[in-house]
């Protein structure tokens, strides 16, 4: 993207300050994640935040310091850059959360893979993944979901789960929701 995404705005708002309001109307707690860098970061700051534990793993950092902090919890992580992502489908994650498999996970389509930053980790699912980084295995949560039991649920809406990688993808998701007839909605 070459842009800090959790800066890039949705209308009259972050994408970090959407994703974060979105979040907190489904959990009782939100934390956000983020490098040691970012720990002065003032669009990160108003938040209660959980720095990473480990270096250039990406998301996982992310994953496994929140384990780190609360061991015993279950984490409903999600992406900042899924601008579509809503309470709707959060909720129908959470309510369909299954303690007995290792993760819960949307997927945008039947048959698909799991969507790994819109998931519910269990803890021990996370102590496992956390065994495997340290001792330098794959950090990728998505290759991880792919080879655990991960009750997929079908997300109710796929572009909920779409982000952008790129400006010209960014700018294209932008234009597509403003195009939509309760875009101002989805602006604050």
């Amino acid at each position: 993207m070459g842009a800090d995404k959790a800066r890039l705005q949705l209308g009259s708002v972050s994408l970090l300050d959407h994703a974060v309001s979105t979040l907190s109307h489904v959990v009782d707690e939100v934390y956000v994640s983020i490098r040691a860098g970012q720990l002065d970061d003032p669009v990160r700051q108003k938040y209660r935040v959980i720095a990473d534990k480990f270096n250039d793993i990406g998301p996982a950092a992310g994953l496994l310091a929140a384990h780190a902090r609360h061991p015993d919890s279950a984490w409903l992580a999600i992406a900042c850059d899924m601008p579509l992502l809503d309470e709707a489908s959060l909720r129908y994650l959470r309510d369909g959360r299954d303690e007995q498999s290792s993760a819960t996970a949307l997927t945008a389509v039947a048959g698909g893979s799991a969507e790994p930053l819109c998931a519910i980790y269990e803890p021990g699912t996370l102590a496992a993944f956390l065994r495997q980084v340290s001792a330098g295995g794959n950090p990728s949560p998505r290759a991880w979901l792919a080879n655990i039991k991960v009750r997929l649920l079908v997300a109710p809406e796929p572009a909920v789960l779409a982000s952008a990688n790129t400006k010209a993808e960014w700018t294209s998701m932008i234009e597509e929701i403003e195009s939509q007839p309760d875009s101002a909605n989805r602006k604050t």
